[in-house]
């Protein structure tokens, strides 16, 4: 298995009143696990907030786009790369992406499309060479060049899958490790321009939220990452980014209304050759209320089940590096500080690619 690498990362991380992750109906999201109600916030909602803190840590050429406008994307770059006016920079844009195998209708995709930058001046420079190459250079032109968090989370298209880029990270639901109940708050605004002899709110209107302590699980299988950006380099800043982001962006929902910016209390991070590991199952028995409260609780927990598995049914991790606010997870891995531990993956990573040529 030495074609196999993969990065878990495993957080316990506390929200205090909050609502980061709706339903149709303005609920906070929830699941059952274990026989009882958990706070939920859904992967999809969590990668938003990652991509959003890619845009710190990468410039926008490596970054890319999840659009309808792909027509507009290519055409901005017919423009810079010759000076053709707007309405057939349009066209050729539009013909040179059909030709792809991309449907388009008004000069919009049908269905969002994730392209990144380079992509689109492939496409670009495609448009305008006389005659117009076919079908398969057009098709290369959308492979080459994939962004990174192409490259991590993927790209499917539905008109035709040869145009698909396998996700080589997955980041599963959060979960709480103990039982909620969402509760009400009940709020009034006031008219600052009402008459001091008229009383009464200017509106009023509840908020539904929790509060939780999170198990969050993120995998990246750095072989595959290394196959879609076919360069080590490039890989191991991937990693380093893609653990930074997860550890610490925060999804956006009703944040100026909770101020729900908390730190992960712990973070194991844990370098497998043979299979990714969630340890959710630690927490299918909820943690108890109680004194002392959920966090140090459900460190322990993470913890002791990870011993336990490793002792039974899955070897040890081949490195583990272990952070937070707690000493819990220390048995587990080397303890670092959060920058040092990504700056420790990062060279593992880079050595491990170019030491044992994982990529296939």
């Amino acid at each position: 298995m030495s074609n196999r690498f993969f990065i878990d990362v495993h957080v316990i991380q506390s929200l205090p009143p909050s609502c980061v992750n709706r339903d149709d109906t303005g609920s906070p999201k929830t699941a059952m696990y274990g026989g009882v109600r958990r706070a939920r916030v859904s992967s999809q909602c969590w990668k938003h907030a990652m991509r959003e803190m890619f845009k710190e840590n990468f410039d926008e050429s490596e970054l890319g786009e999840r659009t309808k406008k792909i027509v507009e994307k290519v055409a901005d770059q017919i423009c810079l790369l010759r000076y053709v006016g707007r309405e057939e920079a349009m066209e050729l844009a539009e013909k040179v992406i059909n030709l792809a195998g991309v449907s388009t209708d008004n000069q919009e995709a049908k269905a969002l499309f994730f392209m990144s930058p380079k992509q689109a001046e492939n496409l670009a420079n495609l448009a305008l060479k006389e005659p117009m190459p076919g079908k398969r250079e057009a098709q290369e032109a959308l492979r080459v060049g994939t962004a990174v968090d192409i490259a991590l989370f993927g790209r499917m298209v539905a008109d035709d899958p040869s145009l698909n880029t396998d996700a080589s990270a997955q980041v599963a639901h959060a979960i709480s490790t103990h039982k909620i109940e969402n509760e009400y708050d009940y709020f009034t605004a006031l008219d600052d321009r009402s008459p001091e002899d008229q009383a009464g709110a200017g509106m009023l209107g509840t908020i539904e939220f929790n509060s939780s302590t999170l198990y969050r699980y993120a995998t990246v299988a750095v072989h595959d990452l290394e196959k879609n950006l076919g360069d080590a380099t490039a890989t191991a800043r991937a990693v380093k980014e893609f653990l930074r982001a997860f550890i610490c962006a925060m999804p956006t929902g009703k944040l100026n209304t909770f101020a729900n910016n908390t730190p992960p209390y712990a973070v194991l991070t844990a370098l497998r050759r043979d299979t990714p590991v969630n340890l959710v199952g630690a927490f299918e028995a909820p943690i108890r209320a109680g004194e002392g409260g959920y966090q140090v609780k459900s460190a322990k927990r993470l913890a002791e089940y990870a011993q336990t598995l490793y002792n039974r049914l899955f070897p040890a991790p081949e490195t583990a590096f272990a952070t937070g606010i707690g000493d819990e997870l220390a048995g587990l891995g080397e303890v670092l500080g959060l920058s040092a531990m990504l700056e420790k993956v990062e060279e593992t990573v880079q050595s491990v690619l170019q030491k044992d040529g994982v990529r296939t």
